[in-house]
């Protein structure tokens, strides 16, 4: 079984209130009417809603079932906005707060934060900063994170792994790569994988010096530390590794001899941004991998974050996963 099929059968009958902030793009108003012909996900669309019947009607969608709202014109609109300063403390009055929750993100993840809904999924006509910030304002990161990070599922046939931090944090220290490596490791348990956890650099075991190896190599260490701490069973963090050394059982075996992942990580920690946008794009586009996500790891409720270049099948698979988040 994939790992969408996992997440569906587990999904089954639960009904979990998903938001589609992005309502008005033809992507996510398809995959909107295709979720709802399921009992996994409930999706709530935002827009205007005569907007999304024209669009609908052009495409030939029924969307009768589903649940719109219009965040200028909402019932909703001055709870939120009340429980949106009293969140922000301080840091918004009520005229800036009636302002930003025009904003059909800021409006989605108020809806998530007072428990109308129980994730959010926007992108396809945002950047990632527009849909990350609403966020780490008002949801924020959990106790003893200090930030989210941006996983991708790599899935192609019966192979499946975990790419990060790909999508978020431009600039890394060694304490960040320990805890996004925790934080990976923790999200693959959650979706039924056993994580071997490989912290990638272009040096293996020490065969070269820098201070960008060293960094690695530290944070190795502490998310080792961690994981011990937070007894997570059936976690393997290992490293640093050039990435055959992480994949091939017959590059590990020369390169790495008494290491504890011997070419069988199935999570990668990127040492950088740059390293990990580039490398989740190579094993899609060349590779032929699908790459669901970013899927955004940290936070108390889930968002999460759609390329703008996604298609309708991209916003069901990480609706889908975004219920599964909720569920744990």
């Amino acid at each position: 079984m994939t790992l969408l099929d996992v997440l569906q059968e587990k999904l089954t009958g639960k009904n979990v209130k998903i938001v589609l902030p992005e309502g008005e793009d033809d992507r996510v108003l398809e995959a909107a009417t295709q979720i709802q012909g399921t009992d996994y996900v409930s999706p709530i669309l935002l827009g205007n809603e005569s907007n999304i019947k024209a669009l609908a009607s052009e495409k030939g969608l029924e969307i009768s079932s589903l649940e719109i709202i219009d965040p200028e014109t909402s019932e909703l609109k001055q709870e939120l906005v009340t429980a949106f300063v009293e969140r922000r403390k301080g840091k918004a009055t009520e005229e800036q707060a009636q302002e930003m929750l025009k904003d059909v993100n800021y409006f989605g993840t108020m809806l998530v934060y007072t428990g109308k809904a129980e994730g959010l999924v926007s992108g396809a006509a945002h950047s990632t900063g527009d849909t990350v910030r609403p966020a780490l304002q008002i949801i924020k990161t959990k106790p003893g994170v200090s930030k989210t990070s941006g996983i991708f599922f790599m899935i192609k046939d019966d192979q499946q792994y975990i790419f990060g931090d790909c999508a978020i944090n431009p600039t890394l220290e060694a304490q960040d790569l320990a805890e996004i490596a925790v934080e990976s490791a923790k999200s693959a348990k959650s979706f039924g994988m056993s994580p071997r956890v490989a912290m990638l650099s272009f040096s293996t075991k020490g065969s070269a010096k820098s201070d960008d190896v060293e960094k690695v190599a530290t944070a190795v260490n502490l998310a080792q530390e961690k994981i011990e701490a937070d007894q997570l069973e059936d976690v393997v963090v290992d490293g640093e590794f050039q990435f055959d050394a992480a994949i091939v059982p017959e590059v590990a075996k020369k390169k790495a001899p008494d290491a504890k992942i011997q070419g069988d990580a199935n999570v990668f920690v990127f040492p950088s941004l740059e390293a990990g946008n580039i490398g989740y794009k190579i094993a899609q586009r060349l590779g032929g991998f699908d790459a669901v996500g970013p899927v955004l790891q940290g936070l108390n409720s889930p968002v999460n974050d759609l390329s703008r270049g996604c298609s309708k099948e991209d916003v069901y698979n990480l609706s889908i996963i975004t219920a599964a988040q909720s569920l744990q």
